[in-house]
């Protein structure tokens, strides 16, 4: 499933800076470029928290949580007492807050939500994270604060959430939104964005897997889908500029429970905010 059609593409502006510092690294020595690559990808961008976000980070109970396997602390935001939980996950360079809207209406609905930041995003610790910590974030929570009801994925945060699933985190059911699919073609479209040559590229990925001991493409969205069995909810738009839509599908075939709905012309956050959406979402919940 990575034919040139269904090639991951991002919107992601990579500075032309880092760019000419690639190409001169590069040519000076492969490996230092590669590395330089790697710790691009992994440094997620911090952004001012935008307005529509500002009331649930007042409103919300906030803990600085420890992730031992990790060393690092995630800030955790608590929205409501109901026992009904529902944990959400942001996706890459966003917030703990991101999902406000959907916090908003589970509430109404009876649920309280549990979210956080992933490391080294908003008020968490460290300087770079990968879906690995994600995951690794999801399944502490559930240890400290589940169990929960069901649990909700955006993007990065999407991936994850399949991949916590496959690895144990246990819910009645799921739903992800704009989510990633092949990690090759992810990192494939950030390293072509950088203009490095092939070989730089692949080198850049086997870096990556000697750090994890492990093929990257085991975190891949569609390979998690295999090993979960619960009801899982995927959304997508199909004007989604990050992520093509054909994730969406390729997922879905390979879920055992799943419903696919695809919207028009939400992109891949508005998505988040969309009244239909949320409507949709918090009937398969129920």
């Amino acid at each position: 499933m990575s034919t040139a059609n269904n090639k991951h593409r991002s919107s992601l502006k990579i500075p032309k800076a880092f760019k000419i510092a690639s190409k001169i690294l590069e040519t000076t020595s492969p490996k230092l470029a590669a590395r330089f690559a790697i710790k691009l990808f992994t440094t997620p961008v911090k952004f001012k928290l935008p307005k529509r976000e500002e009331e649930m980070n007042l409103r919300s109970r906030q803990e600085m949580v420890m992730i031992p396997s990790l060393n690092k602390s995630i800030n955790v935001y608590f929205l409501g007492d109901s026992p009904k939980k529902v944990l959400l996950v942001h996706g890459w360079s966003g917030r703990g807050t991101q999902l406000v809207t959907i916090a908003d209406k589970l509430l109404k609905k009876g649920y309280s939500t549990v979210s956080f930041d992933a490391p080294a995003h908003g008020k968490s610790t460290g300087k770079t994270s990968d879906m690995t910590e994600f995951v690794a974030g999801i399944l502490e929570l559930e240890k400290l604060y589940g169990p929960f009801e069901h649990v909700i994925g955006h993007s990065l945060g999407a991936m994850a959430t399949l991949n916590a699933v496959k690895r144990g985190l246990n819910v009645n059911k799921a739903v992800i939104i704009g989510s990633g699919d092949v990690v090759k073609d992810i990192m494939d479209d950030f390293w072509q964005k950088l203009g490095m040559n092939i070989a730089t590229g692949e080198l850049m990925i086997n870096l990556f897997q000697k750090k994890f001991n492990e093929s990257i493409d085991s975190y891949s969205a569609y390979i998690a889908a295999k090993e979960v069995s619960i009801p899982v909810l995927v959304l997508h738009d199909e004007n989604d500029e990050d992520v093509p839509v054909s994730a969406a599908h390729h997922i879905h075939e390979n879920l055992t429970n799943g419903q696919l709905v695809i919207t028009k012309g939400l992109g891949h956050r508005k998505i988040l905010g969309d009244k239909t959406v949320i409507k949709q979402i918090t009937e398969f919940l129920q």
